[in-house]
């Protein structure tokens, strides 16, 4: 059972998240807006669209909501990086990880901005749906969504006709998803993020520039790559036919839904030339009982790292899988209704915004407030329709190397209505 304690502090972090984006909304209604905006994803109902958040601030129609989504003054990417500083500061670790990944948004009709019939790995088939680009923060604190970016598909990029009726910006280019995924390592570096290591899909591992990108800011990868990949005078197939039997080693990448996820890895580091003091190696990762079944990973690491760390390492990349889970189900990240480029970015960014609340507030619940960690918090579930919301009391008040060749041997097997929000008597604190 939920306490007044366990309320008060989820109510007071909620408070401090949106007195740190309170400049970026100049105006009193938009502030008002952007609380009920925020509240509304967070509150315990089933579709986070323009209706339903309306319905739970008390508006009889969603105008408000859709033109604050639409046409209100407000720059989404300065709350963004609020955004990004706070997961930092509540979530921060040395040791994080920054994962690039992304995420597809089904779509019916042509007429959103982006979408066209192509690949989505949520779906994982070919589909008519929207991309997004995404970049994760994962430490031993939580994980949490810390950037985005829209995939403007190279066709659409250059329909004008689209363009305009989507309010694509002038300066908005075709760009590939490696070259999004690298802008926003760029911001992340910039902006001094406690971070060791970058990891992600082949997507981005196969691309050199950001692998570069990642290098000369002085930070490791584990980046899928496919069997085609070179390295050295060979591909990473190639290596694999040379690896003897001996080469492999049983570890776990991390705890799973169903217990440790165990996998055979083999490491070959010293393949590449590197900096002084980093290694540049191939790591492969190979099913259990099927022994044809590969992954491949590109790593650039300190020479003071092992095997047990990069296999870590690579196992953060499942971080960002459940990001998108849980923000689609839990704060409606994929609930939009908006068409436009504008409006895209800015629905992302509260959502991401609201699932960074909800990574806080597991935060203290499961591992203990620790530094700058808010006292109370919550049960671990945060689901819309099986735990309360955080809100909802108080929505009606203001508120290496093992041998010379570079080889590891192997190891033995081991909700209910709330009161309606006016927003002529909320508290507008952001």
């Amino acid at each position: 059972m939920v306490g007044g304690g366990e309320v008060a502090g989820w109510t007071d972090e909620l408070e401090r998240l949106g007195a740190r984006i309170t400049p970026r909304f100049a105006r009193v209604e938009v502030r008002r807006r952007a609380q009920a905006y925020l509240r509304g994803l967070l509150a315990p109902v089933e579709r986070k669209n323009g209706w339903q958040l309306a319905e739970a601030a008390g508006d009889a129609t969603p105008d408000g909501m859709q033109d604050f989504v639409q046409r209100m003054r407000w720059d989404a990417d300065r709350v963004r990086d609020d955004l990004r500083d706070y997961v930092v500061e509540r979530l921060g670790e040395p040791g994080g990880v920054l994962v690039l990944d992304e995420t597809g948004f089904l779509k019916k009709g042509t007429h959103s901005v982006g979408v066209q019939r192509q690949y989505s790995g949520t779906a994982g088939r070919i589909e008519n749906c929207q991309i997004g680009v995404f970049l994760a923060y994962a430490s031993g604190k939580g994980h949490a969504l810390i950037d985005r970016a829209l995939y403007l598909p190279e066709r659409g990029a250059g329909n004008l006709g689209r363009r305009r009726q989507a309010a694509v910006p002038e300066s908005v280019t075709f760009a590939t998803k490696p070259r999004l995924g690298r802008a926003m390592l760029e911001r992340a570096f910039a902006a001094a993020l406690p971070c060791a290591w970058v990891v992600g899909d082949s997507v981005y591992g196969s691309d050199d520039r950001l692998r570069r990108t990642v290098e000369r800011h002085g930070r490791g990868y584990v980046l899928t790559v496919t069997s085609a990949q070179p390295l050295g005078f060979k591909t990473v197939a190639d290596w694999l036919e040379e690896l003897p039997a001996k080469a492999w080693r049983r570890l776990s990448a991390g705890d799973g839904a169903k217990g440790p996820r165990l996998y055979d890895w083999a490491w070959l580091p010293g393949q590449v030339e590197a900096a002084p003091g980093w290694q540049k190696g191939l790591l492969i990762r190979r099913k259990l009982g099927e022994l044809d079944r590969f992954t491949f990973y590109l790593t650039l690491a300190p020479k003071t790292v092992g095997l047990p760390e990069l296999v870590r390492v690579a196992g953060m990349r499942w971080t960002i899988e459940a990001c998108f889970e849980a923000a689609k189900e839990e704060v409606g990240l994929d609930h939009y209704e908006t068409r436009s480029w504008t409006g895209w970015h800015r629905h992302i960014t509260f959502a991401m915004l609201a699932h960074a609340y909800l990574a806080v507030l597991r935060r203290a619940a499961i591992g203990g407030p620790g530094d700058g960690q808010p006292r109370p918090g919550p049960p671990a579930a945060h689901r819309t329709r099986v735990a309360p919301s955080p809100l909802a009391p108080s929505m009606g008040t203001p508120a290496r190397s093992h041998a010379d060749h570079g080889l590891v041997d192997l190891a033995p097997t081991p909700p209910a209505a709330r009161p309606p929000l006016p927003l002529a008597t909320a508290n507008p604190s952001i």
